[in-house]
Formats: C-alpha cells, structure tokens, sequence
C-alpha cells in the first residue's frame, strides 16, 4: 500500500451550453454512448455511477456532489479491481458554461497511488476517461449541431 498518491487532469473544450452537457454525463441512455455500453447512473447527491471507462475494470462510484450543470464528484466505492489505499480515489467533473455557446469539461482524477503495483489501474483508468471525454464532445456536438 502506497502512502503517496497522484492523479490526472483532462480537459475537453465542447461547442455547446452545460445543458446537453450535464444531459451527457447524468442521462443513462446518453452516457453509454460516450462512456460505456454498460454504464448506469443514479444522477443526485447520495446515488450510484457504475461503468467500465476502461472497457476491462468495472468501477462503482457513490455520487457525493451534484450541483445541475455544474459539476458531480465520484467517489469509488472498494473493490478487488481497484487497488487498495487508504485515500479515496476521485473523479470529480467540473463544467464551466461561462461562455455562451461553451461549455468546458474538465475532469480531475485523484487518489491513486502512486506505486508500481498500481501502475496498469492508473494508466488504464487514466487512458479511459482521456478517450471517453473525446466521446462525449463528439457526441454532445453532433447532437446539438443534429438538432439546430
């Protein structure tokens, strides 16, 4: 067990309001297209998110903040795929609609430790969501630019 943690930082820039955005990440129906085929999602403070961003590790997540449109904090519940730390291990979206028409998604990961044993989990995980949020702006913009 290592005592020292890291994490990850992704940004994506959308061409569209928080609106279709939050409708991406909090919608089950949406969020398979763009994270997992098999994702699930409980969208309010106290409820679940369950997907396999890495398409191998499935992860389960207590959702600890949700404020509608601006940002929802995932924090994994343990398992026997994630590795074993006495830090919770975080994702946590945070959208910034400040410019109209934009919306900017950024995605912090935290919590993982930071040792050889954990290395594949973390590069995994990591490579996953990089590749999902691409997703999801490819998805939220062709649907707003499908409806317009």
């Amino acid at each position: 067990m290592s005592e020292r943690t890291r994490g990850y930082a992704h940004r994506v820039d959308i061409a569209a309001g928080a609106e279709p955005v939050w409708k991406a990440l909090t919608d089950t129906a949406s969020l398979r297209r763009w994270c997992s085929p098999e994702a699930q999602i409980n969208a309010r403070e106290g409820g679940h998110f369950r997907a396999s961003v890495d398409r191998v590790t499935e992860l389960e997540a207590h959702i600890d903040v949700l404020l509608p449109q601006r940002r929802m904090r995932l924090i994994y519940l343990p398992s026997e795929d994630l590795p074993q730390n006495d830090t919770p291990i975080v994702d946590d979206f945070i959208l910034d609609a400040s410019d109209p028409g934009k919306t900017i998604v950024r995605l912090l990961g935290s919590g993982f430790p930071a040792d050889l044993e954990s290395d594949t989990f973390y590069m995994r995980l990591r490579t996953g969501w990089e590749r999902a949020v691409a997703r999801l702006k490819v998805l939220v913009e062709q649907t707003v630019k499908a409806g317009a």
